[in-house]
């Protein structure tokens, strides 16, 4: 019986540049390239040097790290980024993207008060995606609680999988904050999934953001069916670090956080054999070999 083939996806592992928040942007792209990422996604939102193209194309240049995708500016804070039309935040968002060699937009549901944006979102995105490469990947999100209280703050809503998209964004921690079943959500997306936000969660009614592996949602189940698929999407690294003590703990972080992405995209499943891109699914405990207990301990980070 020939000996299981590691065979690893072409699928780019990147930095959110919200994962180094309060640090800047800037500091995002230093990160990125000092620990191997792949590239980076830019968040878009109140630190001017986000909105600015011309600095971010200076900005991955000088650290070599290219930007493989831009989140529009869709958030509760960002309302005023980039003018305070929607349309005109995706298509500002496009355009940064055509010109900065990104291949995906990151566009969240609209909110329930934007009432004309949501009625017209769904055929609205698919106009956009079909005036471009880039790809438009719509983000689930979850509902808003209060006490005993829920929300639903999004629409059409927060469960994208219930509308027609071109592609998809899943985001582990808004599967926890929603408490909804993450493989379930990737099921419904299919083939339409083009962009992962990998982070954890413990169900908390806060949106968490945890480093993969600290929470209870299956990172490692998704990034090894991911493998088993040949996903050729981004997996973008997308954790909150604003309790760091220090700028030295939040790169360790950083650090664990893409070194158990890369293990686990390192398929050795049953789907090893099989032919590249076969949607085999995840590997049962029947067929996954013994796989090696992993300690994901804050690794140091040595400074010259």
């Amino acid at each position: 019986m020939a000996e299981p083939v590691v065979r690893i996806p072409d699928a780019k592992v990147a930095l959110s540049t919200a994962s180094v928040y309060p640090e800047s942007t800037a500091t995002a792209f230093e990160i990125a390239g000092r620990l191997g990422y792949d590239g980076v996604e830019v968040m878009v939102w109140t630190d001017p040097v986000s909105q600015d193209i011309e600095a971010l194309r200076r900005l991955s240049d000088y650290h070599r790290v290219p930007i493989l995708a831009i989140h529009a500016p869709c958030l509760l804070i960002t309302q005023r980024v980039w003018s305070t039309d929607p349309w005109t935040k995706l298509q500002r968002a496009r355009a940064a993207a055509e010109r900065l060699g990104a291949s995906t937009v990151v566009v969240h549901p609209p909110f329930r008060w934007q009432r004309q944006y949501a009625r017209d979102f769904v055929t609205g995105i698919w106009r956009m995606a079909d005036e471009t490469d880039v790809r438009f990947a719509v983000e689930n999100m979850y509902p808003w609680r209060y006490r005993d209280r829920e929300v639903l703050a999004y629409a059409p809503d927060w469960d994208v999988t219930k509308d027609d998209y071109r592609h998809f964004t899943v985001d582990l921690s808004h599967t926890s904050t929603a408490r909804a079943d993450a493989m379930s959500m990737v099921g419904r997306m299919g083939d339409r999934l083009g962009h992962i936000h990998l982070a954890d969660g413990n169900g908390s009614a806060k949106d968490e953001h945890l480093v993969p592996g600290r929470g209870t949602q299956p990172c490692a189940e998704l990034l090894e069916q991911l493998a088993d698929s040949s996903f050729d999407g981004h997996v973008v690294i997308e954790v909150n670090t604003r309790r760091a003590m220090s700028s030295a703990e939040r790169e360790a972080d950083l650090a664990e956080a893409l070194a158990f992405t890369r293990l686990h995209l390192a398929s050795t499943g049953a789907a090893a054999g099989s032919p590249a891109g076969s949607p085999s699914g995840p590997p049962s405990a029947e067929t996954r070999p013994p796989q090696p207990r992993v300690s994901y301990g804050r690794p140091r980070i040595r400074r010259p």
